[in-house]
């Protein structure tokens, strides 16, 4: 079957020479095209289609790595071996693969290697909004920009062939923008190239001080070629215009922002904006009486612009955060012409409904987080994944949330350095299990090893949840959904040191079970671990059980099904009463939406008064009724 069958998963015909395409998908047909034999990624959001498109590939072998440090090292492993390879990742987890790049850029490439960084400007789904142009700089190393799919297409080939021929990686820098928006892209065909074989060369690979001191002036070399070919490279584009009040120097979306702000002016587009070619842009600089750089996000080109002595406007008039749409461009713009500022500048925004977002129905984690809310005097230290909601209505049950994996040395350091009036306050973690297996492992051995005083809920779903379902060594399937070994959560803690019998596995949706050995196991002064066990409600691992509604006489309004936090249960009227003690009270009736309850029962251990039942028992007597 040909790799366009196995993306529409439809049999093999003619090939149209144009697709509408994501950046992701663009960027995957480039991968493969470029003849590339080995992929490897972790999952996250606006990274993640790049690999699950490229996994559609035969030709290609794909993986879901356990992190994105291990990702860039089998990429560049297999570029060692003489086969080109690709490695994609959302920002953040460049953090976590810098290890390996900042010795990488030392030793070059033996073949192709190519890393598509995808930055969330605007934080759609992201913890900051930090610039991946900074890699560039700091690893010495080649970005590439595209502004729209079909230059994500070309620019992800381009990349191949610039980084065998400086025997570099290079950094294909993408955002949420191009990441997700579609267009028209014209195809290629697939170009088979010959693996060459790892050779060895001690000299190059072993990166022991000595001989990581020898590459360091090659490293320099390579980046003084580099900015010669950024001065006469086809990426950079100088585009002419006729209003020359203004003219810009702009890379990515940002461009299409301009052009589409300012058809006339002129743009110096940067597709290779690193190294920046300084001598085009002074003399670009020439055809207009003023510059102004836009750039997402950080000033760098701006930076160094001005250390060039070009005169430039850039931050100082255009905000450091989120997009740089017209609606921003064009009132900053007229502020620096001194021109009155645009209608649609003048106009308030639309108010939208807030839509906080919430948990699926039927999660397994509604119940974890309902039940840290019934506990009294906990910190809970919190980490990257849908179970983050969980700081929100009606939980309130996460304290502190910084990156992957970070819950469990936060909680073993709010041990630690607790004050002395707070020996009586409980340590918890919570940490789901595609982030135990990405980087939280090690925080749990550190948690061990220093005796901390921290229970730890492993949130074990079986999925990398927020990100799509994807597979990881929890759930036993590879990215091809084909059997694989599986991790056994509770071996595995045990391992680390945990003792047995402080490792515990909970039904999820069994709530006094789970309220119960929460309580004892916060009252030990050891290491302890917590494993609930459910699968996403969104893949194939779980199965909707009959539904429930609710018996509208029976329902007194206790609201402690609301508490669950279940987004198929309704609250249809409210009401406030005063008790025989004087004491008021306020009362929520609720309904369950039948259609999107999947019958997990989690709403049934509060319910008081036994109102909630299966939507069929309605037809029985009410004497039969009873909880299940």
């Amino acid at each position: 079957m040909s790799a366009e069958a196995a993306i529409f998963n439809r049999p093999p015909v003619a090939v149209p020479s144009r697709l509408l395409m994501s950046g992701n998908e663009a960027v995957a047909r480039a991968i493969w095209e470029a003849g590339v034999r080995v992929a490897a990624a972790y999952p996250g959001t606006p990274a993640t289609e790049m690999l699950e498109y490229v996994a559609t590939y035969p030709e290609i072998y794909a993986e879901w790595s356990v992190n994105e440090k291990v990702s860039l090292e089998v990429a560049f492993g297999a570029a060692m071996a003489g086969s080109r390879s690709f490695c994609a990742m959302k920002h953040v987890g460049m953090n976590v693969a810098s290890d390996a790049l900042m010795t990488m850029t030392l030793t070059g490439v033996a073949a192709g290697l190519v890393i598509a960084i995808a930055d969330d400007v605007g934080l759609s789904s992201s913890q900051n909004e930090q610039d991946s142009r900074f890699w560039g700089r700091f690893a010495h190393v080649p970005i590439l920009e595209p502004a729209d799919s079909q230059e994500a297409h070309d620019f992800a080939l381009a990349a191949f062939e610039l980084s065998e021929r400086f025997e570099t990686p290079v950094i294909l820098r993408m955002t949420t923008r191009i990441c997700h928006v579609k267009g028209l892209v014209k195809l290629g065909q697939r170009n088979e190239r010959p693996v060459a074989g790892f050779h060895k060369d001690v000299g190059r690979w072993v990166m022991v001080p000595s001989a990581a001191g020898r590459r360091l002036p090659m490293m320099f070399e390579r980046e003084r070629r580099l900015r010669a070919e950024a001065e006469v490279s086809a990426l950079n584009v100088i585009e002419a215009g006729s209003d020359r009040r203004v003219g810009f120097v702009t890379s990515g979306p940002a461009y299409m922002h301009v052009r589409e702000s300012f058809p006339d002016a002129p743009v110096f587009k940067l597709g290779l904006s690193f190294p920046v070619p300084f001598d085009s842009v002074r003399e670009f600089a020439k055809q207009c009486d003023t510059l102004v750089v836009v750039e997402e996000v950080e000033p760098l080109i701006e930076t160094e612009l001005k250390a060039q002595g070009i005169s430039v406007s850039g931050k100082d008039i255009l905000p450091q955060s989120g997009e740089l749409s017209p609606q921003v461009l064009k009132p900053a713009i007229a502020r620096l012409l001194g021109e009155a500022l645009p209608e649609s500048a003048k106009a308030a925004p639309m108010p939208v409904f807030p839509r906080p977002p919430t948990m699926c129905v039927a999660c397994p984690h509604l119940g974890v987080y309902y039940t840290l809310s019934q506990l009294r005097n906990v910190t809970i230290s919190g980490d990257i994944g849908c179970y983050t909601l969980g700081f929100g209505q009606p939980w309130n049950a996460l304290d502190a949330c910084i990156s992957m994996g970070a819950s469990m040395g936060m909680a073993l350091g709010l041990d630690k350095g607790r004050s002395e009036g707070e020996e009586k306050q409980k340590i918890v973690a919570v940490i789901g299990d595609s982030t135990f297996l990405h980087m939280g492992m090690q925080g749990l051995l550190d948690i061990v090893y220093n005796r901390g005083n921290v229970t730890v809920l492993l949130l074990d779903n079986r999925a990398v949840g927020m990100t799509g379902g994807q597979d990881n060594p929890g759930n036993g399937r590879d990215i091809h959904g084909k059997e694989a070994p599986r991790v056994d959560f509770a071996t595995l803690v045990k391992a680390l040191g945990v003792r047995e019998e402080r490792v515990h596995v909970v039904d999820a949706y069994e709530l006094p079970v789970l309220l119960r050995t929460l309580r004892d196991e916060t009252r030990i002064p050891e290491p302890s671990v917590i494993i609930t066990s459910q699968p996403c409600v969104l893949i194939k691992d779980y199965h909707a059980l009959k539904p429930y509604t609710v018996i509208d006489d029976k329902c007194t309004g206790c609201g402690n099904c609301v508490d669950v936090g279940c987004p198929a249960i309704h609250v249809t009227r409210r009401e406030r009463v005063t008790k025989a003690s004087g004491r008021e009270v306020d009362l929520a009736f609720v309904r369950i939406e039948s259609a999107a309850c999947t019958g997990c029962g989690l709403c049934l251990k509060p319910c008081a008064p036994d109102a909630i039942v299966h939507v069929d028992t309605l037809a029985m007597p009410i004497k039969v009724i009873r909880k299940s």
